[in-house]
């Protein structure tokens, strides 16, 4: 924790307050989104594929509309993005818990996700303006804030959800409407410096950025694995539990793992790497660990639930998974933004969350797949041993990008 507030207070306000304002962005919105679905099955009686609609929703208009709020932020500035995201999610998260019509929460469901595109992208490329060389530090450190959020979100959510679901969402409005009122009095404005070109020609200079499409590319696997801290995993867990009691308790264990070790280790693994590793190979080792993690499940694949031994290699999955996106993600973010030459930075953050959250559905679409086949088919390693290869093309395709010289940056120009 010394290390985390002195890292903290070396960086200007304006990185300061943004690595707050993600911490408490995360606490509002995981306080509130494990426990919609139970909510609206059955607080609310909706039917299954209409709880899978409206959780849809919120997930496209997210992603789908990454690269658009991105765009935005180049043309208008960030912080004008940034407090029209808290405020828009202000507004879908009081609606969440006042409504019960579906097109209403339809509605709601697509304001909360918008929100997020529009926000998201522009505090990724404030953060990387603002911290200049310093950008892997202060990623590193957002990551911090940003994982705290997430592991204490839920828990403040669970015990608000103990009274009402309704007093859940309303107290995550309240603090996004907070964080609104806290962007608009204390964040200084910060314009890109392509403020003054359309968002057509953002758009025309990142997708003619092929080094960036590469990357992006080679990238997409590593959301896939560490996604599967809300899917495959949890799902393992809760099958080799001798009782759905246990399977929630063990589950609870595997998210604190996940949480607390990027708490605790983000930024001395970051001064780690960057001391013997260039920003490539630290990407490559990341990703070689991420899909190592999936080797442990392939011990456990075949065994019966009630075996209580089999919880320690999930663990050590979670473990080895959550390590290797520490290593990841300070230099991934910092490569972005060098790629981008420093033009259209929240145009690229958008444009690579739009191709990744892409990657993600497809992504676990397949894996649920692979889920199904090998309890049908009797081949229970088939998904592990899927995660294993997709782990190793992500660090191979890095890694060739890497020794051809292509994360370095090169100039584009706008026809």
């Amino acid at each position: 924790m010394t290390d985390v507030l002195r890292q903290f207070r070396s960086f200007d306000r304006p990185v300061q307050l943004l690595a707050l304002n993600q911490f408490t962005i995360n606490i509002g919105f995981y306080m509130l989104m494990p426990y919609l679905a139970a909510h609206l099955s059955l607080g609310l009686g909706l039917a299954g594929w209409m709880v899978g609609l409206i959780l849809g929703a919120r997930n496209f208009s997210q992603q789908g509309m990454f690269l658009l709020g991105g765009s935005l932020a180049d043309r208008f500035g960030y912080k004008p993005l940034i407090v029209a995201g808290c405020a828009l999610r202000t507004g879908g998260f009081a609606m969440l818990g006042l409504v019960d019509s579906v097109p209403a929460l339809l509605v709601a469901s697509v304001a909360t996700g918008f929100a997020g595109a529009l926000f998201n992208p522009a505090v990724r490329a404030y953060v990387a303006a603002d911290a200049g060389d310093r950008r892997v530090e202060a990623f590193a450190l957002f990551n911090v804030f940003y994982q705290s959020g997430i592991l204490l979100g839920p828990l403040i959510g669970l015990a608000l959800t103990g009274v009402a679901f309704q007093l859940t969402c309303l107290v995550a409005a309240a603090v996004f409407l907070v964080l609104t009122v806290l962007q608009i009095r204390s964040l200084p404005e910060r314009r890109s410096r392509d403020a003054h070109d359309s968002l057509l020609a953002g758009w025309r200079v990142a997708l003619a950025n092929r080094r960036f499409l590469a990357f992006s590319a080679a990238m997409i696997g590593s959301y896939v694995l560490s996604f599967q801290v809300y899917l495959a995993l949890p799902l393992e867990t809760r099958r080799l539990a001798g009782s759905e009691t246990v399977g929630t308790v063990e589950v609870g264990i595997l998210f604190g793992i996940s949480g607390i070790l990027a708490i605790v280790g983000q930024l001395r693994i970051t001064a780690w790497c960057r001391q013997r590793w260039d920003h490539g190979r630290c990407l490559t080792v990341g990703l070689s660990l991420m899909g190592l993690a999936f080797t442990a499940p392939l011990l456990t694949a075949a065994s019966p639930p009630g075996q209580v031994w089999t919880f320690l290699p999930l663990a050590l999955s979670v473990a080895l998974l959550t390590l290797g996106t520490v290593v990841v993600f300070p230099f991934e973010m910092d490569t972005i933004v060098t790629l981008a030459g420093d033009r259209f930075v929240a145009t690229h953050y958008g444009l690579y969350n739009t191709i990744c959250g892409i990657g993600i559905a497809v992504g676990n679409l397949a894996t649920g797949a692979a889920l199904d086949l090998a309890r049908s088919s009797g081949i229970p390693w088939v998904p592990w041993a899927a995660l294993v290869a997709v782990g190793g093309m992500c660090a191979a395709g890095v890694h060739v990008l890497n020794r051809s010289d292509r994360l370095e940056p090169r100039a584009v120009t706008v026809s």
